[in-house]
């Protein structure tokens, strides 16, 4: 009976194995496969191209790369925009330049735009790559005609390391433990509230392609190793409390946000919306960090904007 519970043992750990291993490769594959670069003056910079039309440079955000963007903006594609989204600085095929602050990040997306031939952009910033753009807003103000923040986050509270504690810590950590999240999410509800600030129940009561997508979110993590440096920079980012010059910010503004993101988004979002001389922001009463339930509508809304950003609402 002992070598049968050994040998039972054995077969699903070498499955658990094998399944960790094709996951992990096939991702990999897949960064490889989409993937561009541009040498910038700080170094290696990644991104990617999607559709045709009305240039939109789209800046994910933490423990993402370029394939977060374009998951969550693309399809703002069939609305008649290219999209641009490279992979910050620490992300994926992104160098680390010394000494990087947001300036920095900032200043490599002009470049990117100077490579490519590109003047004048829409931007979309996702959660923490809300810090780089604004900076891009600021410095370059003539390149960025309408910037939109979706679930911008706060500064860290003093004292606190990083939303989600010690699970993001090991997740951060380990492919292989930020894989078994992932597989873990749909019955594991600490994941989805650690990892994207959203109560679980909400993914749960979701319409199927919602579910898919906010466990998606989840999958798009591998290879985590290829994004810790990157994460570990928007952490320091977070508590440095590094003040910005909204009324610097001249172009039309819109924030997206959700009343129930733990992440407390929704308080930085209307903060923002009020500091710029033109900002308006949209405040879905639930959906969480992921907007689950409302991430067609946000984007919906950014296209709106974009395309008449002086009347949206």
């Amino acid at each position: 009976m002992i070598v049968f519970a050994l040998l039972a043992a054995g077969a699903t750990i070498t499955i658990i194995f094998l399944a960790f291993r094709h996951d992990l490769s096939e991702a990999r594959a897949r960064l490889i496969n989409d993937a561009r670069w541009v040498v910038t003056s700080f170094g290696r910079l990644e991104y990617a191209l999607l559709g045709e039309g009305v240039p939109v440079l789209v800046i994910h955000g933490a423990c993402g790369g370029f394939d977060q963007s374009v998951q969550m903006a693309g399809n703002l594609v069939g609305r008649g925009y290219r999209l641009i989204a490279p992979s910050r600085f620490g992300y994926l095929g992104s160098g680390l330049p010394s000494g990087l602050t947001t300036s920095m990040q900032a200043d490599a997306y002009a470049q990117l735009l100077d490579a490519l031939g590109v003047e004048r952009v829409f931007v979309v910033a996702l959660s923490a790559g809300e810090w780089s753009v604004m900076q891009f807003a600021i410095r370059y103000p003539r390149r960025c005609r309408a910037l939109a923040l979706i679930v911008p986050p706060d500064h860290l509270p003093p004292g606190v390391l990083n939303h989600g504690g010690a699970l993001v810590r090991a997740i951060c950590a380990s492919n292989f433990i930020a894989w078994a999240v992932a597989k873990l999410a749909p019955i594991w509800p600490g994941a989805m509230r650690a990892m994207l600030g959203t109560d679980p129940g909400l993914v749960r009561d979701a319409e199927p392609a919602e579910r898919v997508r906010a466990y998606d979110i989840l999958e798009r993590l591998l290879s985590v190793n290829a994004r810790y440096a990157g994460m570990q920079f928007d952490i320091e980012t977070a508590a440095l409390r590094e003040p910005l010059a909204l009324a610097r910010i001249t172009c039309p503004v819109l924030t997206i946000s959700a009343a129930d993101d733990a992440f407390g988004t929704a308080a930085r979002a209307e903060r923002i919306a009020e500091g710029v001389p033109d900002g308006r922001a949209v405040i879905f009463p639930a959906g969480g960090h992921a907007l689950v339930g409302h991430c067609f509508d946000a984007m919906e809304s950014v296209a709106s904007f974009f395309d008449s950003p002086g009347d949206a609402s």
